[in-house]
Formats: C-alpha cells, structure tokens, sequence
C-alpha cells in the first residue's frame, strides 16, 4: 500500500487549481464579486479574529454547505454564481478545499495564496 502524504495531496491540489494574492482576493471582495469562504477551525477564529464579510464553512462541512442536494445547503449565505475563494490560515487547507469544490462542478473557484496570515497585511479588515 502506497499512502500519499499531504505535501504531496496539496502539490497535485496546486496544479490543478487557481490561486490568487491577497490584494487580488481584496479587490473582488470590494467589487462584490465574490464569495469569501473561510474554512479555518472555529477555535482558529476566536484566537485571531475573522476577515470582515467572510463566510466561516468549516472544513469538514464545506462539500455539503456547497451541495445544492444537501440539507446543509447554504444559497441563503451564498451566491453561487460568484467567485467562491476559500481561504484557512496558510494556503494548504484551501488548495485541497478548491480541489474538491473544483470536483464537484464549480468552475469559478479560488484560493488565496498565504491564507489569513497574509490577508490583514493586504488590507482585508480582521473583525
């Protein structure tokens, strides 16, 4: 049995995806042309705050969140016809949550290179 690591997971998750900056992520999220999704643990949220008019979808729900068949179905929350950026604290989580949005049939998926850590230094407003 060959087990891949998680490097290796979020190497193949990066070819297959876009990744876009922080101030890229900024000026969508200015434009109203997005749907900012942060996937970081909720404890990861108390500690160092929240991106102002993100949405938090933790990373064990995000496929169901996302599933229109889902009871979990979040179109209240969402616009699913905008750019779906996911962002968690550095940039791993996020490339495996694009991939597998990316899987499920949204074209329009992103994610922020550098996570949260580099989104304050970009200007986005912690809250």
């Amino acid at each position: 049995m060959i087990i891949k690591s998680s490097q290796t997971l979020v190497s193949e998750a990066l070819k297959e995806i876009k990744t876009i900056s922080p101030e890229k992520a900024l000026e969508l999220s200015n434009d109203n042309q997005c749907n900012l999704i942060d996937i970081r643990d909720i404890r990861e949220l108390e500690n160092v705050g929240r991106i102002e008019k993100s949405l938090h979808i933790p990373r064990g729900m995000l496929e169901f969140w996302l599933d229109p068949e889902s009871v979990y179905f979040k179109d209240d929350k969402l616009d699913i016809n905008k750019e779906m950026i996911i962002f968690c604290a550095g940039g791993l989580r996020s490339a495996l949550a694009a991939k597998s949005l990316k899987e499920m049939g949204y074209e329009k998926v992103s994610h922020i290179d550098g996570g949260f850590s580099l989104m304050a230094q970009a200007g986005f407003k912690i809250v």
